[in-house]
């Protein structure tokens, strides 16, 4: 299972080089999972998780972020704060998602160029497989070895994939 951002420039398919029925893809703004809620409402994320995880029984589970993500970008100026719903509140509501993580990257990068924005594509990956882990079935599954978590990155401006190493969780790109 693939979770990706919606940006048309970060196709799954193609960075992985699979043919159709290879993977299950979610895609959303900034490829994110929310955490595990039982409240009322519409979890398309967690229903996709559910499936992927309980009916296919997928193995493995990547968080695909990217470079010049507008919704990580979104996130790090909090540009769309306060903004009402279809006027840009809905993208506000799912970026604070990224909340916690926003704040330690912008006191030691700030909250605009390049180099802050990359800090925040890749903690959002870190956001969602934390998130992941909040999900019982997928807890589970991971602790008794029969699911894995990976988190990687694309970078769009040189079309390297980099692959998060689970022990420091840094970012390297793949040879």
């Amino acid at each position: 299972m693939i979770i990706a951002c919606s940006d048309s420039r970060v196709d799954p398919t193609q960075i992985f080089d699979t043919d159709p029925g290879e993977i299950f893809v979610v895609r959303n703004v900034a490829a994110l999972v929310p955490p595990f809620e039982t409240t009322p409402g519409h979890h398309g994320v967690s229903a996709a998780l559910e499936f992927a995880v309980q009916v296919l029984k997928v193995k493995e589970i990547v968080v695909l972020g990217h470079g010049m993500c507008g919704g990580c970008k979104a996130a790090l100026t909090q540009e769309l704060r306060g903004t009402e719903p279809g006027e840009g509140g809905f993208i506000a509501d799912w970026i604070a998602l990224l909340d916690d993580a926003r704040g330690p990257v912008a006191e030691e990068f700030g909250t605009t160029g390049r180099s802050a924005e990359r800090q925040m594509e890749q903690a959002a990956v870190k956001v969602s497989l934390d998130n992941l882990m909040t999900f019982p079935c997928i807890r589970r599954k991971v602790r008794d070895g029969d699911l894995r978590l990976r988190g990687t990155f694309f970078a769009i401006s040189d079309g390297v994939l980099h692959l998060m190493d689970d022990v420091d969780g840094t970012f390297q790109p793949l040879s």
